[in-house]
């Protein structure tokens, strides 16, 4: 398990969130996501790479601009 912290831009509300965190719940069923709404930082602690992760949330149309 490692933890990994991402900027992300694009994310505005509860569905923003809720994209989000399924989207990387769908290539890591068992990890733990945190998002910052306001700050626009995603936290997932979990067996994804840092590239799987922003892949998967870029996927769902958010802009990820690092860690």
């Amino acid at each position: 398990m490692s933890t990994i912290q991402l900027q992300v831009g694009g994310m505005s509300c509860g569905h923003c969130v809720r994209a989000v965190e399924r989207a990387v719940l769908a290539r890591d069923a068992s990890a733990k996501v945190s998002v910052d709404l306001a700050a626009g930082i995603v936290r997932i602690e979990g067996a994804l790479t840092r590239e799987a992760a922003a892949e998967a949330i870029a996927a769902e149309g958010y802009e990820v601009r690092g860690g």
